[in-house]
């Protein structure tokens, strides 16, 4: 069979179409990846060998404040000027950064009790604009999340804090409700970074998503500084005059241009010279060897704990719903069964999805946390199976039957046909493809809708078509965790995270999960800190989400970008930013 993409415009998204049969999905995706793998012919422009780093991020960023979107896309740029106190290097091992030190039990920077942490700010460290970084900029930013109708992405990094005590202007302690033996999340990784107060101070709670300005350029301490800041286009940046390493950063000025898809930021540096480094660059192995081979640039690849998965609607996104839909008020009529949602699990072929869309850069798992690796449950051995008997018994035993010959199963005179959603990317519509035609094969039919990925994962509460929103049935991502330690993420599938509109459709628990047994495990979690133990919780919790079926794991990927042939410094950090040490880059002389 082949598809046709339609554009509805009205949404900004694209829906696919089957047509009549002709050949085989697979033989159809298999064509496209080899049209897409044809080198294109360079452009006249040939990279500037000045002053100026060009990044490509095909995934504009919407925000630069990462406060109000967890979309990755937002987060990294923010990255480039906002900073946290401490990071995860490329080794897994957490650094310090605006912090002197990492506060430990040893050097008396965690509370023997474990309600306490108390970290220590770095000598003389200035804002951009040149006044000092306080303790009280600190507390400010816990503040600023915390208040109420700031519909704050990150809210779930501040869990248990009860309050942050300032002894002094270097020094910030922050209490917690009760013992935390992993205190490593506020102010911790790209997404909850130091806010300036004085830019921010008029920004509380509802005024928080209308401050444009601070948003668009906020004050960092950072190696650069907002410029020129386009969203869902572009962001330039110059380096900050008051950087506290001398010498660095390595270039006068960034630009980092987004849009267009993943195949033209890959392009961009391995072909034609155009930019100097791209990130998540998700697409077809022969597509990146092909491009390759031009010499321009090389590929770099990092494993971590990045997951592409599916995730099922357990609320129903029905517009008849009003205001209310996809809230727990609405139960999905048709994927809060679990035997369908098993179902559509066993139809897919997990190793064929990694072969399609990502060769050595991906890995067969059925594990919602595949790395790092004392975190992972025991793969089943039947992980990487598709049985499509299996998946047709479980439907006909939960009553859905195709009662009229059409192929299509129903069940109460509703037909089983789902909205399958996902942004705009070669692979993520190749899987798309491919999913579609085992899901038919066992009476599913499914409506595909490709979304631009700026306004997939943006922050807009009153656009429809964010993943967070999740105004569809199913829908397909990636997504990882800042760190080493999963703990925090895996709170994010607790009831209170389900996104909703007193929250700004902010939260993470996407698939609209509420699990209070799943929810008692986490708050066990939060006082455990024997690492055996830890772990044992971790792999329970985990295998709890994917037993559920509402989320499906489907590749364990590689982080993959692009660096020019003479850019020094990039170093892939599976557990953060892209620009982690953008500091260090620099031009080979």
């Amino acid at each position: 069979m082949d598809f046709v993409q339609l554009k509805d415009l009205r949404h900004n998204r694209f829906h696919w179409t089957r047509r009549p049969a002709k050949t085989h999905a697979i033989t159809a995706v298999i064509a496209l990846c080899s049209a897409l793998a044809t080198p294109t012919q360079p452009l006249a422009e040939t990279r500037s060998h000045g002053d100026t780093l060009r990044l490509r991020n095909w995934q504009a960023p919407a925000t630069l404040n990462p406060y109000l979107s967890a979309g990755a896309k937002n987060v990294e740029a923010a990255s480039i000027v906002l900073e946290p106190l401490a990071r995860t290097n490329p080794d897994g091992k957490l650094v310090p950064w605006l912090a002197r030190s990492i506060p430990t039990l040893e050097n008396g920077g965690i509370a023997a009790d474990g309600t306490a942490i108390t970290w220590r700010l770095r000598d003389g460290l200035t804002w951009s604009d040149g006044t000092p970084v306080t303790a009280a900029d600190l507390r400010f930013t816990w503040e600023y999340c915390m208040a109420e109708g700031a519909g704050c992405a990150q809210a779930m990094k501040f869990d248990g804090v009860s309050r942050i005590d300032i002894p002094d202007a270097q020094t910030v302690t922050l209490h917690f409700d009760a013992p935390r033996p992993m205190p490593y999340q506020a102010f911790v990784g790209p997404e909850t970074p130091v806010l300036q107060q004085a830019q921010f101070a008029d920004c509380l709670g509802p005024k928080a998503q209308t401050c444009s300005a601070q948003n668009s350029a906020p004050i960092g301490t950072g190696p650069f500084v907002v410029k020129d800041f386009q969203p869902g286009n572009m962001a330039e940046f110059t380096a900050n005059p008051a950087y506290r390493t001398p010498g660095k950063p390595g270039f006068d000025r960034v630009i980092l241009q987004g849009g267009g898809d993943a195949a033209g930021a890959a392009r961009a540096v391995l072909q034609t010279n155009e930019a100097d480094f791209a990130a998540n660059l998700q697409l077809p192995p022969e597509v990146l060897t092909s491009m390759q081979t031009a010499g321009g640039g090389r590929l770099l690849t990092a494993f971590g704990p990045l997951l592409e998965r599916l995730v099922f609607n357990l609320t129903d996104p029905d517009p008849a719903s009003g205001a209310t839909g996809s809230t727990r008020a609405h139960p999905h009529p048709i994927l809060s069964d679990p035997s369908v949602r098993a179902a559509l699990s066993l139809a897919l072929d997990r190793k064929a999805l990694v072969d399609l869309g990502y060769g050595p850069a991906g890995r067969v798992t059925c594990a919602l946390i595949p790395a790092p690796a004392r975190f992972a449950p025991p793969q089943p051995e039947d992980c990487a199976d598709q049985d499509l008997a299996r998946a047709r018994a479980l439907l006909d035993q939960a009553g859905w039957r195709d009662t009229n010959g059409d192929g299509l199963r129903d069940k109460d005179g509703r037909p089983l046909r789902l909205d399958f959603q996902t942004s705009v990317n070669p692979v993520r519509q190749d899987f798309q493809v491919v999913i579609q035609d085992w899901w038919r094969q066992i009476g599913v039919e499914t409506n595909l809708r490709a979304i631009d990925a700026s306004i997939f994962f943006g922050s807009d509460p009153a656009n429809p078509d964010t993943f967070q929103k999740f105004d569809a049935d199913v829908q397909m991502f990636a997504s990882a965790f800042a760190g080493t330690d999963p703990g925090n993420f895996l709170a994010g599938w607790r009831c209170e995270n389900i996104p909703s509109p007193e929250t700004d459709w902010q939260g993470a628990n996407i698939a609209r999960i509420c699990d209070p047994g799943f929810d008692a495990l986490s708050a066990q979690l939060a006082e455990t800190a024997d690492p055996e133990a830890r772990a044992q919780l971790v792999q329970k919790m985990s295998r709890r989400l994917t037993d559920s079926h509402a989320l499906v794991p489907l590749v364990h990927r590689g982080r993959v970008a692009a660096a020019a042939k003479d850019l020094e410094g990039p170093r892939l950090n599976p557990w953060g930013s892209p620009y982690w040490n953008i500091a260090e880059w620099r031009r080979a002389p």
